[in-house]
Parts: C-alpha cells; sequence; structure tokens
C-alpha cells in the first residue's frame, strides 16, 4: 500500500507498525491501568498504591509517557507539617519523586480531613525491549491516616510508547 505523506513524498507501508517504520514522535502504543482498590495507610515509608500497568517497548530508542491520574485522595489533616510523597517507579527503580501538598494542614487537631487529587506526567527513556511495570506509591511526611482510591475510585496510569 503507498501512502502520501508529505506533500510529493510516499511512502511503501506494510504490517506492524514499529520504531523502524514510523518517524521519531509518533505513537507506537498505549497501555492503561486503572485500580479501584482503597489502600489507607499511615506509613512514613514508601507502599504501593495498586495502581500499575506493563509495555514492552518495541526499540530501546522509544519513551514511554507516563500520566498517572489519583482522583480521590484524603489525608487527616491533625497535624501540622501534614504532607504527603507520591514516587514513580519503573521495575523497582524510582525515577521520581514528588512530594505532593507538603506543609497542608493544620497547628490543632481538628475533625476536618484534606480532600485532594494528584495527577502528574514523567517523561521515561527505559533503553529497553523488555516488558516493563511501572506503578505509584506513597508516603506519609507526617503522622496520619492517608486513603488513596478512596471510596473505591478509580485511579488511573497510561503509558505511551513515543517513537525515539
Amino acid at each position: 500500500m503507498t501512502t502520501a505523506i508529505k506533500g510529493n513524498a510516499t511512502s511503501t507501508f506494510g504490517g506492524a507498525i514499529t520504531a523502524n517504520n514510523v518517524g521519531a514522535g509518533n505513537v507506537l502504543q498505549v497501555v492503561q491501568g486503572s485500580n479501584t482498590t482503597q489502600l489507607i495507610t499511615t506509613s512514613t515509608s514508601y507502599v504501593d498504591t495498586g495502581l500499575s500497568a506493563s509495555i514492552t517497548p518495541s526499540s530501546t530508542s522509544s519513551k514511554i509517557l507516563v500520566i498517572v491520574s489519583h482522583p480521590t485522595c484524603e489525608k487527616r489533616s491533625d497535624d501540622s507539617g501534614n504532607g504527603i510523597s507520591f514516587q514513580l517507579l519503573r521495575d523497582s527503580t524510582s525515577i521520581s519523586s514528588e512530594p505532593i501538598a507538603y506543609g497542608i494542614g493544620n497547628t490543632a487537631p481538628t475533625t476536618l480531613n484534606l480532600m485532594f487529587s494528584v495527577s502528574f506526567n514523567y517523561l521515561d527513556s527505559p533503553s529497553t525491549t523488555s516488558a516493563t511495570t511501572y506503578k505509584t506509591q506513597i508516603k506519609n511526611l507526617a503522622s496520619g491516616e492517608i486513603k488513596v482510591q478512596r471510596s473505591s475510585a478509580p485511579s488511573t496510569i497510561t503509558l505511551i510508547e513515543v517513537a525515539g
């Protein structure tokens, strides 16, 4: 099959879309994972949120755009210096960690809980053609209880392979 690309240029294309037959910057595949299992933790060490997805890049030059959305989080706000931190892992390696909402909370005990959403993007260069798993973890930066996927609302992780 012959397809016009730009102006008078043409290209013959057949078979699967791979990094070898498309230009840099083109999307090669999209994978999405979701989780609705509520996590409740008071840990000050990172724990899995239960959100993950796996992708097998078609080339070592591919980039993976990771899009994470945790839309229903809750944090007990009875502590000063109250905050949380999420991190993103590629397999077992932390590739990005950001304190989220650090310093939120009250200086006096209260029953008011903080409701918030956490979304972030990360462009990764895994340099592999092996199956690769991305997942999120969370930890407390102070005392109190964190809920993720509150009331079983879904969190999502989207992996987009981009030709390098």
